[in-house]
């Protein structure tokens, strides 16, 4: 038997907390940016379409998060920040990440699956439920996911014996894994307080581990009477007796274990198993249920050998599924599932004959209400910046509604307006038509291969608006490539510093993930390797005036012109 672990009517431009990456791979403009911040009582609610819903951000989602957005499949993930092991300063068992903080791992999990456009949100699942063909995620806030698929990984909690003074020291030096915390506590005065018949599972491995334990059997309930007299024959202190307290130190540490009979054992260190229950309640909507774990100690997600639930199309991974895995099993786990997730997505596309894409299946939805999702206006930094240039060939990236583009073809530009969604292009092209201006209009995602044509254009505009980051800068090379020698890239996005403030995760979901989009730095930095650049403005300025943004009102603008000859001529 294996050991136990214990471990958002639509305004008129995108919700402010995230416009630069709302256009991400979306590719759209927020004309003239009279946004409304999540936080405002006034806000959107937002509801988003991807291929993966992963609830849960810990090491198995991300493992799986990162297989799906390594398949091209837009994973969205959801975490609230309350991972099991959230205790403890440092994980053990983990090859070529030993000893590391488990926020540490986090962190480098979050930025590899950026690196590949996918998102982490950060906000809490309250429910999901069958939608369709697929699934609706309910989040604080008021917002929503619809996915194709949904991967459960939000862990167990653990359910601590209660006893005065042991959760405050938890994870620290209150211990109950021997593989986790063992080698730490090597050779130290230990107490371990048998609270549950499975409490004496790793004693052996304890007293591997030092020559000074002492076990209390503090619940004898069940207690395999013949594992303790095995302890006492191989010269293990046994003692039957109720435990009051867990005594600290001058420094908080622990000190010593108080019994009921008055005495109090001496310890630096406490071992202490828990019970636990699998975090699946937001998914019994959908009818995904716990089912008993074979010990007895707490219930746990039943899945097949692909890591689908009961309830075709959810699958769970990690603690969920199995509390007995320590992190690095857990993101194997994770990772597997992700990959049985992807075959199940390309076998049905396959049946169906399509290869979708999952961005622009997103931003269609949103363009397909019959109301204008953003104003009829320019963006006030376009005007701006563009007057005074000479008209020529322009492109506009993220087009939107086209208020950038119809804006420049009034004022004498040859106009392409680019974006990945069809339904936003044919706004473009009826307001175009009842202007009378002539647009021309290029369904594309940044990231796609040959976007835009080399060289082709004199101005190349990008208000508000990224694109997803993949390793190899694709789309990064598409947006500069497209600049004509001696062209202007134009590059203007709202000041994220914003982002910095905690998000309550109880009432709120930040619904954009900025990290999983090419932001103005990143393309600054590949301007300065390319040398046939000059940047003319990089800063952070306030908006230019009528802006009404309640919340971001400074922008950071970026304006290089192309050199006219190669650095190596």
């Amino acid at each position: 038997m294996r050991i136990l672990q214990v471990l958002f009517r639509f305004g008129t431009a995108p919700p402010t907390f995230l416009i630069m990456a709302e256009h991400a791979s979306h590719d759209h403009t927020a004309d003239d940016h009279t946004a409304h911040d999540h936080t405002d009582p006034g806000a959107r609610v937002i509801q988003r379409h991807c291929d993966v819903a992963v609830i849960g951000g810990s090491a198995a989602g991300l493992a799986a998060a990162l297989q799906l957005a390594r398949q091209r499949r837009t994973v969205i993930a959801v975490d609230d920040g309350t991972p099991r092991n959230a205790p403890a300063e440092h994980m053990h068992g983990y090859l070529g990440r030993e000893g590391i903080a488990p926020s540490d791992l986090v962190a480098i999990g979050r930025e590899e699956v950026r690196s590949y456009g996918g998102e982490i949100l950060t906000g809490r699942a309250l429910a999901v439920r069958k939608h369709d063909d697929g699934f609706l995620v309910e989040l604080t806030g008021g917002h929503s996911l619809v996915a194709r698929r949904v991967l459960a990984a939000t862990g167990v909690a653990d359910e601590l014996p209660d006893i005065d003074g042991l959760a405050p020291r938890w994870g620290k030096d209150v211990v109950n894994c021997p593989f986790c915390h063992g080698f730490e506590v090597r050779d130290q005065r230990l107490v371990q307080i048998v609270t549950h018949p499975m409490a004496l599972h790793p004693t052996p491995l304890f007293r591997q581990l030092t020559d000074r334990l002492t076990v209390v059997v503090h619940q004898p309930q069940g207690v395999d009477d013949a594992a303790v007299a095995r302890l006492v024959e191989a010269g293990v202190p046994v003692i039957r007796e109720r435990v009051v307290r867990i005594v600290s130190g001058p420094d908080a540490s622990v000190a010593g274990v108080e019994l009921a009979d008055g005495r109090v054992l001496e310890a630096d260190a406490v071992v202490a198993g828990s019970r636990f229950h699998g975090r699946a309640d937001a998914f019994a909507p959908a009818g995904v249920t716990t089912t008993p774990h074979p010990t007895g100690m707490g219930d746990v997600v039943e899945v097949d050998a692909a890591g689908q639930t009961a309830v075709p199309g959810i699958y769970a991974a990690g603690n969920l599924t199995d509390p007995s895995l320590q992190v690095l099993p857990s993101a194997a786990h994770g990772s597997r599932v992700g990959a049985m997730i992807a075959f199940s997505l390309a076998d049905e596309d396959l049946r169906a004959g399509v290869r979708p894409s999952g961005a622009e299946a997103d931003w269609d939805h949103r363009y397909s209400d019959e109301d204008r999702m953003w104003s009829a206006n320019p963006n006030g930094t376009l005007t701006r910046e563009v007057t005074g240039l000479t008209p020529g060939r322009a492109l506009d990236v993220g087009a939107g509604e086209g208020a950038d583009a119809l804006w420049l073809s009034e004022h004498g530009w040859q106009v392409t307006a680019s974006d990945i969604s069809g339904n936003a292009l044919a706004r473009v092209r009826a307001e175009a038509d009842r202007r009378g201006l002539s647009v021309d209009r290029l369904r594309r995602d940044a990231n796609d291969r040959e976007a835009f044509p080399s060289g082709g254009f004199d101005l190349v505009s990008l208000q508000y608006g990224s694109f997803q980051r993949t390793p190899d800068q694709r789309g990064l090379h598409n947006l500069l490539g497209a600049v004509a020698p001696g062209g202007t890239l134009l590059v203007v996005s709202h000041d994220l510093a914003p982002l910095a403030e905690p998000v309550d995760v109880a009432t709120q979901t930040r619904m954009f993930d900025p990290g999983a989009y090419v932001g103005i730095e990143e393309i600054v930095a590949a301007i300065g390797e390319a040398g046939d650049w000059t940047i003319e403005v990089h800063d952070t300025r306030d908006r230019p005036p009528g802006a009404a943004s309640t919340h971001h009102v400074r922008d950071v603008l970026l304006r290089a012109v192309k050199s006219n000859r190669s650095p190596l001529a």
